[in-house]
């Protein structure tokens, strides 16, 4: 019987991920207008609603208008921001509700980027006032990290709503808003949006799980939290994020033009 010591062979795959996954080739402002191509394309754009921020120089924000909506976003519309919304680079306006953004800015240094969306699914289930249960492999990025806020403030264009909002959320990656939709919080664009599409694809999942009757299994707590890390390395989140940004780009190169 062998007596080597047990290795773990993810430990072999990160550096390997991590040299042939790495880098992307969008500036920030690309990664904007691509991110928003992609939600739309993964049903997260419902007329107007929905907003991506994202941290840039001098405390101010990259984001988009109220118009046009996430499916029809490219580069030339990505608008830079002050904190009090007045633009700094483009002229039109942003959607009011970027305000309640920046609370978790400012209660979350780390987050760089904002992602709020309503998707079907995710809709759906903040009707039924039921907090996300994340309980498949593909979805384990948000084990544990996904707050509930079970009462709705309100549409959120206020600094009352921000407030609530942002403590509601505390030191949670993302969000359920009851009767509204999610929240999304990333180390950056791609985080942020890949975050989000895990939201809506763990609603779907729940839905459908619990319209058999049966009740949804824990995962083993030690393996949610050791799938969680390994599946948020910046590598793999980056490499998420370019599988969608490739389809965009095939159907429209000119998002990023």
């Amino acid at each position: 019987m062998s007596t080597a010591p047990h290795t773990d062979p993810r430990d072999a795959i990160r550096p390997a991920l991590a040299d042939e996954l790495s880098g992307l080739p969008w500036d920030l402002r690309q990664r904007v207008a691509l991110a928003c191509r992609i939600l739309a394309a993964e049903r997260h754009c419902f007329a107007l609603a929905g907003q991506v921020t994202v941290r840039a120089e001098a405390n101010s924000f990259w984001t988009v208008p109220w118009s046009p909506a996430f499916d029809a976003i490219g580069v030339r519309d990505v608008i830079r921001i002050d904190d009090d919304l007045n633009p700094l680079e483009g002229s039109a306006q942003p959607n009011p509700a970027v305000r309640f953004h920046y609370w978790i800015y400012r209660a979350r240094p780390e987050v760089e980027c904002i992602v709020h969306t309503h998707p079907p699914a995710i809709a759906a289930l903040s009707m039924l006032g039921r907090p996300l249960v994340v309980s498949h492999m593909d979805t384990m990025p948000l084990y544990d990290d996904v707050a509930f806020l079970r009462d709705w403030p309100g549409v959120p264009v206020a600094d009352q709503e921000g407030e609530i909002i942002s403590a509601a959320l505390g030191g949670k990656k993302a969000i359920l808003l009851a009767h509204h939709g999610l929240i999304a919080t990333g180390r950056s664009v791609q985080e942020a949006t890949v975050l989000a599409l895990m939201m809506e694809h763990a609603a779907d999942l729940q839905l459908r799980a619990e319209a058999t009757g049966g009740a949804i299994a824990a995962t083993p707590d030690a393996l949610a939290r050791e799938a969680r890390e390994f599946l948020l390395q910046p590598s793999i989140v980056d490499a998420t994020f370019r599988a969608f940004a490739d389809r965009v780009l095939r159907s429209d190169p000119a998002t990023i033009g």
